[in-house]
């Protein structure tokens, strides 16, 4: 695996290439933001965008490890990332809650999450930023044309932490979402290895659940209502 960083004109760029057979797949899936270039997949920056000597820096340390996280070859200890969350946020301004499955996880599913998923306002998207500033393997964007949020975070501590900023209101439509405005004024608090947690209402996740095919997850979160 081959990774490179690159200026040109006022873009400053990153890349991966020789991606083995068993990773292309989840490469696919992680790094869906990069273009396809052939046998490459890269993405640009201002090159004046703050942060990105570090964001270079940890992103060609993990890449490899990311990968093979994503394609279940290696453990992804998520408990530790999400330790680190907390301990971090705690006591400070950074107004997030989990979702996907690790909002499961943290309810007693018996689910191994791939990554920590996070939802968050645009200031705290902004701050977790900063918090996370020195496991950052992308900058924090501002997109107010994004078709999901308005703004996209994502590091790498034990595992890989994402979140985004301001979910706009047409994911709720036609139906609801599990990360939307309607799941952000549902959320519910659980109580996980001494922190408290917000996470979205189970009805939401589990249409969610079963409109994407999920039936396993909704199994599981049958498991949680039928207790």
């Amino acid at each position: 695996m081959t990774m490179r960083r690159w200026t040109d004109a006022d873009t400053t760029w990153f890349a991966i290439s020789g991606v083995v057979p068993e990773l292309a797949v989840p490469a696919e899936r992680v790094l869906m933001d990069y273009q396809r270039n052939g046998d490459e997949w890269r993405r640009g920056y201002p090159a004046d965008t703050p942060g990105l000597d570090i964001c270079w820096q940890n992103f060609a340390n993990c890449a490899e490890l990311m990968l093979r996280q994503a394609a279940r070859l290696q453990p992804v200890p998520w408990c530790e990332t999400l330790h680190e969350l907390c301990r971090r946020t705690s006591g400070r301004e950074s107004d997030w809650w989990l979702a996907g499955s690790t909002a499961l996880a943290v309810r007693g599913a018996r689910i191994e999450p791939g990554d920590v998923d996070l939802v968050c306002s645009d200031d705290s998207a902004l701050s977790l930023g900063m918090i996370f500033a020195d496991a950052l393997i992308e900058p924090v964007v501002c997109d107010s044309s994004g078709s999901i949020s308005d703004y996209w975070g994502r590091a790498f501590l034990t595992a890989r932490l994402e979140w985004i900023g301001a979910p706009k209101a047409g994911v709720d439509s036609p139906l609801p979402s599990d990360f939307g405005p309607i799941a952000a004024s549902r959320l519910e608090t659980v109580t996980w290895e001494g922190w408290q947690l917000r996470v979205p209402p189970l009805d939401l996740q589990r249409a969610v659940s079963q409109r994407r095919g999920l039936t396993t997850r909704v199994a599981l979160i049958d498991a949680i209502l039928n207790q």
